[in-house]
């Protein structure tokens, strides 16, 4: 049983860690690891595996060759980039970026085989978000939260317990859905008399939240996941009206009475605008569409700069990480700034943009085919055909998450960052676990 509650409670660290930061995150996905190894021994690795867990396999292998062949090319090529960041730069980050194949199987097993269960981890979901909307709330009418962090000059965002970073929003839309679970699912009982309020609370709390943090995408993608909740959730799907109503009160009132966010919202328009029209031109000339978009977010010159970037590496990818060093790059042969004005970022703010350019086309097709399989064993068998999953309520947050998690038309940090990967691997082993552990009791009954 210690062995059980010891492993809950790691699990439940994982949304606090989070607020703390990467060098948590890593102390508590190594901690994950190593005590399941100590605990269980070689029986972790004792699973069934099956074609999705070969395909994510080949793409850890693949991350692995692509960082190998890259740091061999960039040492015969450019030896002052070798000798600057080290002649096995690009190894190192692809052998311990493989700490989350172990993380997958390890929560894989730990779930399958029912040696935790995942009511601390609910729980802590729904007491760190709501934690950081009330410091943010805090924040906004003090201008500080209650760890002193102030708010800071020259930005619309509040960063509430996050400091200098601001990513509040995101956290809460990445977290807060388990809160909308987590009575339903374990304290039925008491939560059958309040359902209406309660919801209805939450999602007041949530989306202020999220809106006071000023960041844009994540406030898209909580009223995405929140949409989906009401199509496919029959005990939701009923209170449609309040939900709309609720929002489009909230919405007016800040976009009316708050400065802040009635110019985030013109400035996510423009800039959803200059995308588009980006696209539909096919402009992807760097100094064309920099010339052509010059002044808007940096977002958009980040889109705008991949295109040649993974054109210099097109089926292997330029290596995880070393997107900054390609982009400048306009040659194989020689060092070359394309535009003075450019900064190239660490990443292009998209998922598949940077598994383009740094895992190149193979890389893409094999993270494309293992999503498209999740959601078919899930999403599809779930909600679209006559399955035993259909009964099961605790898979459907994990669900919603991850298809929010991998929409494909989203602004985001890097896939292959610790709290991103952390988040994904995490969101993606129990989805699969749960999805398995079903299967496996299908076949049985």
């Amino acid at each position: 049983m210690y062995k059980k509650n010891y492993l809950n409670f790691l699990l439940a660290l994982i949304p606090l860690s989070f607020i703390a930061g990467n060098l948590i995150i890593n102390i508590n996905v190594l901690l994950i690891i190593l005590f399941s190894i100590i605990l269980y021994k070689s029986n972790v690795f004792k699973l069934e595996y099956f074609f999705l867990d070969k395909i994510i396999f080949i793409f850890f292998f693949f991350i692995l060759f692509t960082g190998f062949y890259n740091d061999y090319y960039i040492y015969v090529n450019q030896n002052d980039y070798s000798v600057w960041s080290g002649y096995i730069h690009t190894i190192k980050k692809s052998i311990f970026f493989s700490r989350f194949l172990l993380f997958y199987i390890i929560l894989r097993f730990l779930i399958e085989k029912d040696k935790i269960n995942l009511y601390l981890f609910f729980a802590s979901c729904s007491f760190a978000s709501l934690f950081v909307c009330f410091d943010i709330f805090y924040q906004f009418i003090n201008g500080k939260d209650l760890f002193g962090f102030g708010i800071i000059e020259n930005t619309r965002k509040l960063s509430g317990p996050f400091g200098d970073e601001l990513i509040a929003g995101g956290f809460i839309q990445r977290f807060s859905l388990f809160t909308f679970f987590f009575l339903p699912l374990f304290h039925s009982s008491v939560f059958k008399k309040n359902f209406k309020y309660l919801v209805l609370l939450m999602f007041v709390i949530f989306l202020s939240g999220i809106v006071l943090s000023g960041n844009r995408m994540p406030l898209l993608i909580f009223i995405f996941s929140i949409f989906l909740l009401i199509i496919f959730t029959d005990q939701i799907r009923k209170y449609f009206l309040q939900f709309m109503l609720v929002f489009a009160l909230i919405f007016s009132l800040f976009f009316y009475f708050n400065s802040n966010f009635k110019s985030n919202v013109q400035n996510f328009s423009k800039q959803l605008s200059t995308m588009t029209g980006l696209i539909l031109e096919k402009n992807f000339n760097i100094n064309n569409s920099l010339n052509k978009f010059e002044g808007h977010d940096s977002y958009i010159n980040d889109f705008s700069t991949f295109y040649e970037t993974w054109k210099l590496n097109r089926l292997i990818g330029g290596g995880i990480k070393n997107y900054r060093y390609y982009c400048h790059l306009r040659s194989n042969k020689k060092l070359i700034y394309v535009n003075k004005k450019m900064v190239c970022n660490m990443h292009p703010h998209n998922y598949y943009l940077e598994i383009l350019t740094d895992t190149g086309l193979l890389g893409l097709i094999i993270v494309s085919s293992i999503f498209i399989i999740i959601l078919y064993i899930t999403l599809i068998k779930k909600y679209f055909t006559i399955s035993s999953l259909a009964n099961n309520h605790i898979i459907t947050p994990f669900i919603f998450l991850f298809l929010s998690e991998i929409f494909p038309i989203k602004s985001t940090g890097s896939f292959f960052t610790t709290s991103n990967a952390t988040y994904i691997f995490l969101i993606m082993s129990i989805l699969i676990a749960l999805a398995r552990k079903e299967n496996f009791i299908e076949k049985k009954g």
